[in-house]
């Protein structure tokens, strides 16, 4: 903003006065209409996908290595073969359940699948080439874990004597909300209560998600759009004790710490204006297909990863929708997590479950 300031007392030295007004009109309403996209809600992802053959379903994933990568996905009902440089191309169905991939100027290459372990295609030949399959995270219904760099118990003992950052300025005061007293369609599976974790040990001391009280309202209107689809939704987490996070950061790897928050910035979790969640069956009371697995730290948890199915990017981006449309924003890393608009407005917490004191008042 104090570019553009300087910018234009250069341009009034040189444009009339009522041009130079006009300019200066012209570029604030351009500003104002570029701030106005990059918060734009994500779009409705249209109609809903029918799902695939489970045949089919054992072939999508990744082969080769991280380097040169290939991607079979599904899209329109077509399997998909994805190129490290985003390239997709159709693969042709051919007798013994095997494939065609016709690349012109060659003619077309055979692509066939390895043998199916753990109802997985273990490996992708293009012609006499072969790809392993890549182990990004676990398969759908099993738990991502880490190994944690030191003994999590010492992790706690630690993140317990020290402080959260200190913080300058006037913030609101707390007023966090239960969300599973809002509406009986909140379900909760809140995975740091228990040993279901990427840790592999429980870290909280209640199964507890609260959150500030704009967000709980902005988060019961969310379900109200996902709930016409037959869907509801599912907590994992939502406020989170300074220390939790501390611990989180302590006991993850370099090369994962994408999906984990700084302590000496504090995470939104902390301020009682994020929350990770997914969608499940109303009927049946199962969560859905994602493309990836909740606290996954693979590329498969990126909100805009292209692989999976039609069906679970779908829901995925149905998921996306329901929450951008009522003041949320998806966490670039994570398409489970969401940070509330006005998160910046409440102070970092560092209150144990135990101690915290919530509000029982319904939301407006």
């Amino acid at each position: 903003m104090k570019r553009m300031l300087r910018i234009e007392r250069c341009r009034s030295t040189i444009w009339p006065p009522p041009l130079s007004f006009s300019f200066r009109l012209l570029s604030i309403c351009l500003f104002a209409a570029r701030c106005f996209a990059q918060v734009a809600p994500f779009s409705f992802p249209g109609a809903k996908p029918a799902d695939i053959p489970q045949a089919w379903k054992r072939l999508v994933g990744e082969y080769g290595p991280e380097q040169t990568s290939l991607i079979v996905l599904e899209k329109s009902g077509k399997l998909i073969l994805r190129e490290k440089d985003s390239s997709e191309i159709g693969l042709q169905p051919a007798p013994g359940g095997n494939f065609t991939l016709d690349k012109p100027p060659a003619s077309p290459l055979h692509v066939r699948f390895g043998e199916v372990a753990k109802d997985r295609a273990n490996s992708l030949s293009l012609g006499d080439v072969s790809f392993p399959r890549r182990q990004l995270g676990p398969e759908e219904g099993q738990v991502f874990r880490i190994q944690p760099s030191r003994s999590i118990d010492d992790l706690r003992k630690e993140a317990l004597a020290v402080s959260p950052p200190h913080e300058q300025g006037h913030f609101r005061a707390p007023d966090l909300v239960d969300l599973a007293a809002l509406d009986p369609t909140i379900h909760l599976d809140i995975r740091y209560a228990t040993s279901n974790d990427f840790l592999g040990t429980p870290v909280y001391t209640q199964a507890r998600a609260l959150l500030q009280r704009p967000a709980a309202e902005a988060l019961v209107r969310a379900l109200l759009r996902v709930k016409p689809f037959s869907y509801g939704l599912l907590i994992h987490d939502a406020y989170r004790p300074w220390y939790v996070t501390k611990i989180f950061w302590d006991a993850t790897p370099p090369e994962g710490k994408i999906f984990v928050a700084d302590p000496a910035q504090g995470s939104r979790h902390n301020r009682g204006c994020a929350v990770d969640l997914t969608l499940y069956e109303l009927q049946t009371g199962k969560p859905i297909q994602m493309p990836g697995t909740y606290d996954e730290m693979s590329p498969r948890s990126f909100p805009d990863y292209p692989g999976g199915t039609s069906l679970q990017r779908w829901h995925r981006d149905l998921l996306r929708w329901a929450m951008e449309s009522e003041g949320f924003s998806v966490y670039e890393h994570e398409w489970w997590h969401f940070d509330y608009k006005d998160w910046r407005e409440y102070p970092i917490l560092n209150v144990p479950f135990e101690k915290l004191q919530f509000s029982e008042k319904q939301v407006r």
